[in-house]
C-alpha cells in the first residue's frame, strides 16, 4: 500500500504532498479540473516518489492548462522525477525545475569522475 497523497492550494500555487503513484492519484484526477483552474505552478518539493502514472497526471495537468493559455510550471522536482522525466524523453514538454538549481550537471559529473565515483 502506498502512502497518502495529499494537496494543498495557496494562491496560485497546488502543493503536492506524499506519493503521487497509480494507487493514490485517483482524488486528485477526479477534482484536477477544479484545483488547477487559477493555477500556474505545481510545487513537487514534498513528494516522497513519483512514478510513471503520477508523471502522466503532471504532463496532463501542464497540457490541460496549456489549452486554456496558462503556462503551469512544475517546480522542486527532485532528482529522480528529473530523471523520471528524462527517461521518457519528456524534457521539452515537461520542463522541471529542481530543488537545487545551483548544481551544474556538468560541474557534477566531472568532479565524481575526477573523485573516482560513477554516476
Amino acid at each position: 500500500m502506498s502512502a497518502a497523497l495529499s494537496y494543498e492550494s495557496q494562491l496560485q500555487t497546488l502543493i503536492l504532498r506524499g506519493v503521487l503513484d497509480r494507487e493514490t492519484l485517483l482524488p486528485l484526477w477526479q477534482q484536477r479540473g477544479a484545483l488547477i483552474a487559477d493555477k500556474t505552478e505545481i510545487d513537487v518539493a514534498q513528494l516522497q516518489r513519483v512514478d510513471s502514472a503520477g508523471l502522466a497526471l503532471l504532463v496532463h495537468l501542464r497540457a490541460h492548462q496549456h489549452q486554456r493559455g496558462v503556462e503551469l510550471k512544475i517546480s522542486g522536482a527532485t532528482d529522480r522525477l528529473r530523471t523520471l522525466v528524462a527517461l521518457y524523453n519528456l524534457q521539452t514538454i515537461m520542463p522541471v525545475s529542481g530543488i537545487f538549481r545551483c548544481f551544474n550537471t556538468i560541474n557534477l559529473r566531472q568532479t565524481s569522475v575526477e573523485q573516482g565515483l560513477l554516476l
